[in-house]
């Protein structure tokens, strides 16, 4: 049977950029961010649920450029994460233009609808908040998300089960 052991957990969230690869029966293992974070495809496949939310935790944009190596690292590492995500957000918005949706997969991905909770707070933290565990920073980051979440209700609540109101179509004309 398969465990979740301290090494696991310590593998999970290893960033190949700070700390080395962490060794579990003779393989490395870091995080999968990099190369990507589970999929929304079979959470959508294999749901009776029509409506998905997500939650943004790394800004897609920073209001300033950077300039530095360390800023530009830690862009990069941004960029990294969040781009997985993008593009099966666009593979899906293609996805539901081209699907016959009378047809069963056809219908579960035209059916889809989605919603986005985000904070402009969350970007005006540099890359160094990821590794701050202070009690007050975390529960700050509490605070914030059920602002976030409070807020996103209130404005959408009655939207949900009903329509979407992240458009992923403005995706592909991103693209």
């Amino acid at each position: 049977m398969a465990r979740i052991t301290p090494d696991v957990l310590l593998a999970s969230a290893c960033l190949p950029t700070m700390y080395q690869a962490i060794e579990i029966d003779g393989e490395a293992y870091w995080d999968g961010g990099y190369a990507g974070n589970p999929t929304i495809t079979p959470l959508v496949r294999e749901s009776d649920a029509h409506d998905t939310i997500l939650v943004q935790i790394n800004p897609p944009e920073r209001a300033e450029t950077p300039r530095t190596a360390v800023e530009i690292l830690n862009r990069l590492n941004e960029i990294s994460f969040n781009s997985p995500l993008a593009k099966e957000l666009r593979m899906i918005a293609l996805l539901r233009q081209v699907v016959d949706p009378g047809s069963g997969d056809g219908a579960r991905w035209a059916q889809m609808r989605t919603h986005w909770i985000k904070s402009d707070l969350l970007a005006t933290f540099g890359a160094s908040s990821k590794l701050n565990a202070e009690w007050d920073f975390l529960a700050l980051l509490r605070e914030e998300g059920r602002r976030a979440a409070g807020e996103f209700l209130d404005a959408h609540a009655d939207d949900l089960g009903e329509r979407s109101t992240a458009h992923l179509d403005v995706l592909l004309a991103e693209s």
